[in-house]
């Protein structure tokens, strides 16, 4: 996903394994609406995106399909930034196993372990993955320790397809989340990594070894297609998620108070913690689709509710304090219910074919954490989005687009103060060109206009989640251009680009102690340029080797344009080679493949995050604001090798 237009990935281990996350379009992972199936996968209160409680995912995956921009009416929440929706593995009509394994840089390693039944009497199949993922990661102690399962179960009679389908991982990584200021860079190196610190008796400097983050979840899909004339089908799905964790930390120099403890003499401790989370999520979806020669009719909708607790446990403290061990020092509940309908229609007329989408969308969300406060907020919105499309000739087609999207504020959002809910105007240009011989052009601009979006801050929380605010007027504006160019039948060219204006209009501060006007600024992380190329090579039958270069120009880390929070453009080069060999016995096929990524060992750094805090002690009766800036370091030159052996 990395090679397509506008993304930007990064990750905290450094080398795309553990905790990673894309932008689109500058928008963060919690305006990225994801569906598995069609379900939703953003968590319901983060609203974010978290792969590493799925490893090994897309060895299941048969399509991903990303829609930037607003998009048409899905399930879930809406879409600030793109829409992804992921299909699981189809139906396989022959009997296979497959086994493939991966080692590489940093003790990483991959071990996949898939099979299917095939298709049993025209009519049961049932298929199934295990998979092991593990890393020491490229920053110091960013160790990965994952385990993934994927089982599925097809039923096909006729006009009726059933689908019962349970997947899930248990993830335990070792914290990379804090990121490295340049002070730390400067003094220990790019790799260090600051989690778990803390001093001896001597003073010498330790790390705790179970400063981790460990989660398991665990989904289970039940899907039901029926097509009931060769114009109507329906889609019934039931869906419930089961997800249960922790992390643990090491905190220095606590506030005994704050954890419920006391001391006639002591006032703060070394403690270590851990906080918990017990969720669940379930609900249906539903939809029916008519379509003819001219028009074409979709009514859908779902219901979803997520319940989740939020408590933390004691488990020492250095000073000699009263306490009992996993002693609870807070507790608190949510609930969010999420209700949306949609009707789409497209009608086609000679050349032209115009559509209309209206989403009608309830959500209801209640809290009562010390962090969030009482919270008891509900949210009406309509979403209408309509478009026309012309083909000018079998192989070009030009197209217009309007959109609006609302969202409501997540979690996060109301612990950092009392947010309001985002609206979007998003309005699509294209041009799309698109020939026999599989060479294709598309030409796309947006404009997208926002009312009190949520911009990142380039701040953090305590455990390293990103804090937003909303900036009252703004927009994105830009040009993305994607290509596939065969120049002969041995090379191809595959560029990408993405030009762009993200700004805050009138954006206001308080700096210094006073309120500034600093006119429109750049949003943060939203880089005004991202262009990507992948050249293929097919010098031989059955063996392809790909280029892959990524640039992605400077962007802010904040809003207010602050140098101190300028995070520098980047490129990087990858090769990646794929050899198959078809042996005349024992396998199938044999996939061998080899991927070398940064070739050209550059240092560079994809994330980060700015903080402000007044001094008003230095000077007395002067305020006088401090920035400061910290870096996710990415890894040098790696490699991945591998080998599949499909039989």
């Amino acid at each position: 996903m990395n090679f397509m237009p506008s993304v930007v990935t990064t990750t905290d281990a450094g080398n795309g394994i553990g905790y990673s996350s894309l932008r689109v379009r500058g928008s963060d992972a919690t305006r990225i609406n994801v569906t598995l199936n069609g379900i939703a996968y953003n968590d319901s209160e983060s609203h974010g995106t978290f792969w590493v409680n799925m490893p090994d995912f897309a060895s299941s995956t048969q399509n991903l399909q990303l829609q930037r921009g607003v998009g048409t009416s899905t399930n879930g929440s809406g879409a600030f930034g793109a829409s992804l929706n992921l299909l699981t593995d189809g139906i396989s009509y022959d009997a296979y196993g497959e086994i493939a394994n991966s080692f590489g840089s940093y003790n990483s390693r991959k071990h996949t372990l898939k099979f299917s039944t095939g298709l049993l009497g025209d009519t049961f199949e049932l298929q199934g993955r295990i998979s092991q993922v593990n890393s020491d990661g490229y920053i110091d102690r960013a160790w990965s320790d994952m385990n993934a399962y994927f089982l599925q179960g097809t039923f096909l009679n006729k006009n009726t397809l059933l689908k019962a389908l349970t997947f899930g991982g248990n993830q335990q990584t070792y914290q990379a989340w804090n990121g490295l200021e340049q002070a730390d860079i400067d003094t220990y190196g790019r790799r260090f990594n600051t989690a778990g610190i803390y001093y001896d008796e001597n003073g010498a400097m330790k790390f705790y070894d179970n400063e981790t983050d460990n989660y398991k979840q665990d989904h289970y899909q039940l899907h039901w297609n029926e097509k009931w004339t060769d114009r109507w089908q329906s889609n019934i799905a039931l869906h419930y998620t089961k997800g249960y964790g922790y992390y643990e930390n090491y905190k220095r120099n606590q506030s005994l108070e704050e954890y419920g403890l006391s001391h006639e003499s002591i006032e703060k401790s070394d403690i270590i913690r851990r906080k918990y989370l017990d969720n669940h999520f379930y609900g249906f979806t539903f939809s029916t689709h008519f379509s003819s020669e001219q028009w074409e009719l979709i009514v859908g909708g779902a219901a979803n509710q997520y319940e989740g607790d939020h408590f933390g446990e004691i488990f020492w403290v250095k000073e000699p304090v009263t306490y009992h061990y996993r002693q609870n020092y807070y507790f608190d509940t949510s609930k969010k219910t999420d209700i949306n309908g949609y009707i789409k229609a497209t009608w086609i007329v000679n050349k032209w074919n115009f559509f209309g989408d209206l989403q009608w969308r309830n959500v209801h969300y209640k809290a009562n954490g010390d962090d969030t406060g009482l919270v008891n907020d509900s949210f009406a919105f309509f979403n209408p989005k309509t478009g026309l499309s012309y083909e000018i000739s079998s192989e070009q087609q030009v197209y217009f687009s309007y959109g609006k999207a609302h969202r409501e504020p997540n979690r996060n959002d109301y612990e950092n103060g009392n947010p309001r809910p985002e609206k979007l105007n998003d309005f699509e240009l294209g041009w799309r060109f698109a020939s026999k011989r599989q060479f294709y052009i598309n030409v796309n601009a947006y404009y997208m206009r926002y009312k009190d979006q949520l911009v990142l801050t380039g701040a953090l929380n305590d455990v390293g989640a990103p804090l937003r605010e909303n900036s009252g007027d703004s927009y994105r504006a830009g040009i993305e251009l994607d290509a596939r160019l065969p120049i002969t039948p041995q090379w191809i060219f595959s560029p990408n680009m993405t030009i762009s204006q993200n700004k805050n209009i009138d954006f206001k501060e308080k700096i210094n102690g006073e309120i500034l006007n600093l006119g429109d600024t750049p949003i943060a992380f939203s880089p005004n340029f991202i262009a990507g190329m992948v050249i293929s090579y097919l010098p031989i039958e059955n063996l392809q080797i790909n280029w892959l270069t990524k640039f992605v120009g400077e962007q802010y880390m904040g809003n207010t344009h602050s140098k101190a929070s300028k995070l520098e453009s980047y490129t990087t080069n990858d090769l990646v080679l794929n050899y198959t060999v078809f042996p005349k016995k024992y396998f199938k096929q044999i996939d061998l493949n080899l991927m070398l990524n940064n070739i050209f060992d550059v240092k560079y750094i994809s994330n980060g995050y700015y903080y402000t805090y007044d001094d008003d002690w230095t000077t007395p009766g002067t305020i006088t604001t401090i920035e400061g800036a910290g870096y996710y370091p990415q890894a040098t030159f790696n490699f991945l090798a591998g080998v599949t052996l499909k039989f």
